[in-house]
């Protein structure tokens, strides 16, 4: 089977939040595929990250830990930006067309005959697939450690299978209410789903609602609980605080922290003050993991952290001669709207802001339009090739509110070349994953 061939059969199987419930693939049928695979994922340790926003950049800053302490390690993440490849990467590489072609038609035809025997009601979905792809090849590999990204909410998700290490769950707030619940407890409880039994778990105090939910799974399941909290720096009102300029003159966070009885210079290029949590987090992990034999010190976790690359967050692309400064930002909820619009005013209070915007329809868009478009000189709204992607005009209804110079274009590379002839500053590019994923395409970003 071509590479072609595997990526048209795992979108012909629909999109990933696009299951019946009727269709949902439980854990129950997902060990089962599993274990006609020779459970790939009891070959290699893991730790899994579940939450709202910030679960991402807390794997991807913990595998980069990792990788800088000399493990081999995994990364399964998800959505992707521009390939589905990107999504299952082994010390910074993506799985390649080939190697991932082979790992398609190894669980596709398993799935198959499983179906064939009655051993599974129907076909595995698309995430359940490449979870399972994700999984093989890190065990055909032999990674000594994979940091796992669950897909939505925790408790059914297919990564839930592992027995993690460690168990992470960063910041939580509303988003997939028609999947996870309509309140902050309810969609706790399902990320607090990854928390084992006798496990460790690594947190932050959060909302209210969020922090009885998984104190009391913490209690319930005899846990540990291990705060992150001594290594997120103090945070005056100030929004500035800790930003710093790389040496190509692209902002990071910079501060020292005391870190397994050593003081590190954290230099981060993941910017924003929700990013300091992040960190924390990551940082937390890897101590916990270094506690259970991980070769890891407080210099690889310097190191990794200054090497971290999370295309797409708050990703800065220098001016040049002939295009303008650029700012790629997922914030594909109110919370994510939030931290985006926390940096950009630590990061460009005094320069004109131009956005290009577009959201998929299920979003909270109205509230989303409501935090980023008041820092906008002109906003520029557009869709991704995505069936749920919200029409502009939808965008436009929906920020009906906010007085702010709006335009519409019909795709994303028209909006960049709207944008490129207006108002000259900072071009941000933000919203949905898929808007962020086709700029950067058209402007040649490599992911």
């Amino acid at each position: 089977m071509s590479y072609q061939t595997a990526i048209a059969r795992m979108y012909a199987l629909g999109h990933e939040l696009a299951q019946t419930p009727s269709h949902k693939f439980d854990l129950a049928h997902m060990r089962a595929l599993l274990d006609a695979m020779n459970n790939p994922e009891r070959r290699f340790p893991s730790v899994l990250i579940a939450g709202t926003n910030g679960k991402g950049s807390t794997a991807a800053t913990l595998a980069s830990i990792l990788r800088a302490s000399g493990l081999r390690t995994g990364l399964y993440t998800s959505p992707h930006l521009v390939r589905i490849n990107e999504r299952i990467r082994i010390n910074g590489e993506t799985v390649s067309d080939d190697d991932f072609a082979l790992l398609h038609d190894l669980v596709d035809r398993t799935a198959e005959r499983l179906v064939e025997e009655g051993e599974l009601p129907w076909h595995p979905s698309f995430f359940e697939m490449l979870t399972a792809i994700a999984f093989e090849h890190f065990a055909q590999k032999k990674v000594e450690i994979a940091v796992l990204e669950v897909g939505m909410g925790g408790r059914l998700d297919a990564t839930n299978v592992v027995e993690p290490r460690v168990s992470v769950i960063t910041d939580i707030s509303l988003d997939h209410q028609k999947y996870l619940g309509d309140t902050v407890a309810e969609i706790a409880r399902e990320k607090a789903g990854i928390i084992r039994r006798g496990g460790v778990v690594i947190t932050l105090p959060q909302q209210p609602q969020a922090n009885d939910v998984i104190g009391r799974s913490i209690m319930d399941l005899e846990a540990r609980g291990v705060s992150a909290v001594p290594y997120v720096p103090p945070v005056s009102p100030a929004s500035t605080d800790y930003l710093a300029s790389s040496g190509e003159g692209i902002p990071v966070l910079r501060y020292p922290l005391q870190v397994m009885g050593e003081q590190i210079l954290v230099e981060t290029p993941l910017v924003g003050r929700h990013q300091l949590r992040n960190v924390a987090l990551a940082i937390a992990a890897a101590e916990e993991l270094g506690r259970k034999g991980f070769r890891i010190t407080s210099e690889s976790i310097e190191r990794g952290i200054g090497e971290t690359r999370w295309p797409g967050r708050f990703q800065v692309l220098p001016a040049t001669a002939r295009s303008p400064e650029y700012v790629l930002d997922v914030a594909h909820n109110p919370a994510g709207a939030w931290a985006l619009r926390s940096a950009l005013s630590s990061c460009y209070e005094e320069r004109p802001l131009t956005f290009v915007f577009g959201a998929m329809r299920d979003k909270a868009i109205a509230e989303m339009a409501e935090i980023l478009f008041p820092l906008a000189e002109h906003v520029i709204l557009t869709r991704a090739d995505n069936p749920r992607s919200a029409a502009p005009e939808e965008i436009r209804q929906a920020a009906a509110r906010v007085s702010v110079s709006i335009e519409e274009a019909e795709n994303v590379a028209a909006a960049l070349t709207v944008a490129r002839t207006g108002p000259k500053g900072v071009l941000v590019i933000t919203g949905s994953i898929y808007i962020v994923g086709e700029a950067m395409q058209s402007l040649g970003v490599k992911v």
